[in-house]
C-alpha cells in the first residue's frame, strides 16, 4: 500500500519549526518585557493590507510583519511597568508548557478523550479548593474567565432555586422575577449575567465600600418579596479597589434562608495563598460557587479561570448537553467531563500550563509571589500617605492602590497616562472613585520594584 501523503499544510517544515522556536526563544528572554504602545488602526491596516491572499506568504516575511508592527502594538500585560486593570505575570514554566498544550492541540472535554490532561487540572482544582476550605466532594472545571465562571456558576444557583421554588408552598410562581443579592461594587460581568439568564439585581449598600452580612440581612427584612431572592454574589477582591466582602457575613445569611452562595475571587482569590490576609476570606469556606482566575494572580497564562462547586452534581445536572454523539462521553458513569460544569462543550486543557508551573515551582513560591504584591501596595500606600500632593483614598486590602493628586481634574489624569505610557516608564490608566477621576496602581507582577513605583510617583509632581 502506497503510504499517504500528508497536505502541504501539514508536511513537517523544519525551517518553519526554526524560525517560530527561535523567535519564542527570544521574547521568553527578554528582561524586562518592555510596555510597547497603542496601536494605529490606520497604519495597522497597511501593514495587513493582501497579506490574506490565494497563494501565501514567505513565513520570515510573515513573522517579520508581526514582531516588527503588530506585536509592538499590544501592551505587554506581563510588564512589571504594567499597572492598569489586573496585569499577568505568568511564570516561564506556565508560558512554556502553554506551548506544549498548543503544540500538541490538547483539549480537555471529556474523560474518555483526555484523561491525563483532566486528571492533572484536577489536581489543581482540587488544592484551591483546600486552600479555600471547600469540602472534598468539591469540583469544577477551568473556564476561560471570570466572565464565564460568573456565568456558569450562577445559571446552575438559578435553575436549583427554580426546582426548589416549584416544589415549595412560598407562592413565587413561574412569572415571578428571580433576583440576586449584589452590591454596587460587583464585578460588570456578573451584571451582565443577570441580563443573559434572565434575573435582576437585588442592589444592597455597601458598609465603607464592603457588601456585609447585616445590610443584606435587613435588605431582605425590608423587601415585600424576599422569597424572589435566589442567591448571593460576593467578591472576593473587588477590581478597582481589591475590598473583600463580608464573606462570613454573607455566608451566615445565605445558609438562614437557603440561598444560594458564589463567590467571585477572580482577582482576588488568589490571595487565599497568602498567610498575611487569608483571615478575610473567611466565611468563603460555605461558598456554593467560587471562581479564580490564574491568569491573573497565579501567574497563568491567558485564558485561565478556575470554577468550583460545592457540590459538582448540581452543576452537572443543569449544563450536561444532551446528544446522541454524546452519550458515549457518559457511558463509563462517574468519570469526569469538564464539560459537565459549565456552558462549554469544546475546551482547551488550559489548566495544564498552572499545573507545570505549581509542579515544578511548589506552592511556596506561589505564597512569595503574591506576599510580594502586598508588600508593595503596603509600601505605596505609605509613600503616597508621605507626600504633599498625594493623598491615598483607601488602605489597600489587597494590591490595589488608588489615590488622588490634589488639584488635578479628569483631563489631567489622563494626559498623565499618556505620557507615561509614550516614554515608557508605565502603564498606569486613571478610573473612577464616586465619580471622580483619580489615579489606581494593580501590582501583581513579583518583578514590579519599589524603584519602579517612586519613579512614576516623581512624574505627578
Amino acid at each position: 500500500m502506497t503510504p499517504a501523503v500528508p497536505h502541504r499544510m501539514h508536511q513537517p517544515d523544519n525551517a518553519l519549526v526554526d524560525l517560530v522556536f527561535g523567535y519564542m526563544r527570544e521574547r521568553l528572554q527578554y528582561d524586562p518585557v518592555p510596555l510597547d504602545h497603542p496601536g494605529d488602526g490606520e497604519q495597522l491596516r497597511a501593514h495587513l493590507a493582501g497579506l490574506l491572499n490565494e497563494r501565501g506568504n514567505d513565513p520570515a516575511d510573515v513573522l517579520k510583519l508581526y514582531d516588527h508592527e503588530l506585536s509592538r502594538a499590544v501592551i505587554s500585560a506581563d510588564s512589571p511597568r504594567y499597572l492598569s486593570f489586573i496585569p499577568c505575570a505568568p511564570t516561564k514554566a506556565a508560558l512554556l508548557f502553554d506551548m506544549v498544550v498548543s503544540c500538541a492541540s490538547l483539549q480537555g472535554i471529556s474523560w474518555l478523550e483526555a484523561a491525563g490532561a483532566i486528571a492533572a487540572e484536577n489536581q489543581v482544582l482540587r488544592l484551591i479548593a483546600d486552600r479555600a476550605g471547600l469540602p472534598q466532594t468539591a469540583g469544577g472545571t477551568f473556564v476561560s474567565g471570570g466572565s464565564a465562571g460568573n456565568l456558569s456558576a450562577l445559571v446552575v444557583a438559578r435553575d436549583v432555586a427554580r426546582r426548589k421554588l416549584a416544589n415549595s408552598q412560598q407562592g413565587c410562581g413561574p412569572e415571578a422575577r428571580l433576583r440576586v443579592a449584589v452590591a454596587d461594587q460587583v464585578h460588570s460581568s456578573v451584571k451582565n449575567t443577570f441580563n443573559i439568564i434572565g434575573v435582576e439585581a437585588f442592589k444592597v449598600p455597601t458598609v465603607d465600600r464592603r457588601f456585609t452580612g447585616e445590610a443584606l440581612r435587613a435588605a431582605l427584612a425590608a423587601d415585600p418579596h424576599p422569597e424572589t431572592v435566589i442567591a448571593v454574589v460576593g467578591t472576593a477582591g473587588t477590581t478597582n479597589e481589591g475590598i473583600i466582602d463580608d464573606l462570613q457575613g454573607l455566608s451566615e445569611v445565605t445558609r438562614e434562608r437557603g440561598l444560594w452562595f458564589h463567590v467571585d475571587g477572580a482577582y482576588g482569590g488568589a490571595g487565599l495563598f497568602a498567610p498575611s490576609v487569608r483571615e478575610r476570606y473567611q466565611g468563603i469556606e460555605h461558598a456554593d460557587s467560587f471562581v479564580v482566575d490564574p491568569h491573573k494572580w497565579l501567574f497563568a497564562p491567558f485564558d485561565c479561570a478556575a470554577l468550583l462547586y460545592r457540590e459538582p452534581r448540581l452543576a452537572k445536572a443543569v449544563h450536561t448537553q444532551d446528544a446522541g454523539y454524546l452519550d458515549v462521553l457518559h457511558h463509563e458513569g462517574d468519570e469526569w467531563n469538564p464539560t459537565d460544569y459549565a456552558y462549554h462543550l469544546t475546551r482547551r486543557a488550559r489548566g495544564l500550563p498552572l499545573w507545570f508551573s505549581l509542579a515544578v515551582h511548589g506552592t511556596q513560591a506561589y505564597t512569595d509571589a503574591i506576599e510580594a504584591g502586598l508588600t508593595l501596595a503596603r509600601e505605596t500606600a505609605e509613600l503616597i500617605r508621605r507626600t504633599e500632593h498625594l493623598e491615598l483614598l483607601h488602605d489597600p486590602q489587597l494590591s490595589a492602590v488608588c489615590f488622588r493628586r490634589t488639584g488635578w481634574q479628569e483631563q489631567d489624569y489622563y494626559a498623565w497616562s499618556q505620557r507615561l505610557l509614550a516614554d515608557q516608564i508605565g502603564f498606569v490608566t486613571p478610573t473612577g472613585w464616586d465619580g471622580e477621576t483619580v489615579a489606581r496602581f494593580a501590582f501583581l507582577h513579583p518583578g514590579t520594584t519599589m524603584e519602579m513605583v517612586e519613579e512614576i510617583l516623581d512624574t505627578m509632581r
